[in-house]
């Protein structure tokens, strides 16, 4: 077996008692339950207060050079000309048959450079597809080891920041370089939660005293470190898909709600052809919110029934929402199903049929603007 990557924070959340599980071959908090309070409590305190999470686990990249900016356009789906220095934009790379090999967010410095945010278990693929593809004078650097990624989320999160001194007042999707304490740290006004947060890039051997700091300023506004426990819950409840289940090599943007992030006006991108053709035809199932009615936590891979008893679908994620105080799930249900946001449906957790209806996405309100 493979040995486990470690975030450079992983002393601190040994202390903290973390419970660490592995993502994408990165051992990673699930949750702090002997500091924090588990699961539930560290996404209430993102919900109503601030949440610190490591995700220095995400692969981080740089395409550079004359025209990167270009080069990286014609690869991934989003239109990255909508943009300007200084914005972000989320996007995917796709397959030629139109599947997801991953979702990445894409950093635009420059016309000649872009920095870029992949999954981690994805990255390693996401990188050498884009090196065999660049043309003379590109330059695609794995820098997956060179920064850490801590999250600072919810509605105390300008809070955290204004008094550590870094910048707070910018747009959804935009960052900014700037410096904390002599170090610097690029600011960053996205997330993966549906609060109002920011996500903070210093280099790897800055981690720990970035975190330090973040970690002591959100504790005295009521808030607290969260593992990745608790982003799951909190992004289940936004409807942001997670590659690998709600996105895959099987389930496309068309099929996930993602055709928002595909430039359909390009002339070229990965999967062109076969996300025109799906979305033409139109897609045979569609990714849809479910909250249960019953009593009962959804898990992915659970089959969703109509009134009938028949098979309609299958969940993709599913989880106890701390916010609604139900199960939850999203799920792929097939279009010829016919049933709209409200209808009741069914699903089959281990051999019990709870109760079940379609639900708008998000969730809950969603608070990112």
């Amino acid at each position: 077996m493979n040995e486990l990557r470690l975030s450079p924070l992983h002393d601190r959340h040994v202390d903290l008692g973390a419970k660490l599980a592995d993502f994408g071959g990165w051992e990673m908090p699930i949750e702090y339950g002997a500091s924090g309070g588990g699961v539930i409590a560290e996404h209430t305190a993102v919900r109503t207060s601030v949440g610190i999470f490591d995700v220095s686990h995400l692969g981080k990249a740089t395409v550079s050079g004359p025209g990167a900016r270009a080069f990286v356009n014609s690869c991934f789906t989003a239109d990255l000309t909508k943009i300007k220095p200084g914005q972000a934009q989320y996007t995917l790379c796709c397959a030629p048959d139109g599947g997801v090999i991953d979702d990445v967010f894409s950093y635009l410095v420059s016309d000649d450079e872009v920095f870029l945010m992949p999954n981690a278990a994805n990255a390693a693929e996401v990188i050498a597809l884009l090196s065999a593809a660049a043309p003379a004078g590109i330059t695609v650097t794995n820098q997956h080891e060179n920064f850490a990624v801590i999250a600072v989320q919810g509605p105390r999160s300008v809070q955290v920041l204004q008094a550590l001194d870094l910048p707070t007042d910018l747009d959804y999707v935009s960052f900014v370089d700037a410096e904390f304490d002599g170090r610097p740290v690029r600011v960053c006004r996205t997330g993966y939660t549906g609060e109002h947060g920011y996500e903070l890039i210093p280099a790897w051997s800055d981690a720990v005293a970035v975190w330090d700091a973040l970690a002591e300023t959100a504790r005295l506004c009521s808030g607290m470190p969260a593992g990745l426990g608790a982003r799951d819950t909190l992004r289940t409840e936004m409807g942001y898909p997670l590659h690998g289940q709600d996105l895959s090599r099987e389930i496309s943007p068309v099929q996930a709600g993602s055709s928002w992030a595909v430039g359909w006006k390009k002339d070229t991108f990965w999967g062109r052809e076969a996300l025109l053709a799906e979305k033409e035809a139109g897609p045979a199932r569609k990714l849809r919110g479910v909250v249960l009615t019953d009593r009962g936590v959804p898990r992915p891979h659970m089959n969703v029934l109509d009134a009938g008893g028949a098979v309609i679908g299958q969940t993709t994620s599913g989880t106890f929402s701390p916010t609604l105080k139900q199960g939850i799930a999203l799920a792929l249900i097939d279009i010829s199903a016919d049933l709209a946001a409200g209808d009741d449906v069914r699903i089959d957790v281990r051999g019990r049929r709870l109760g079940a209806r379609l639900a708008t996405l998000p969730l809950v309100p969603s608070h990112v603007r």
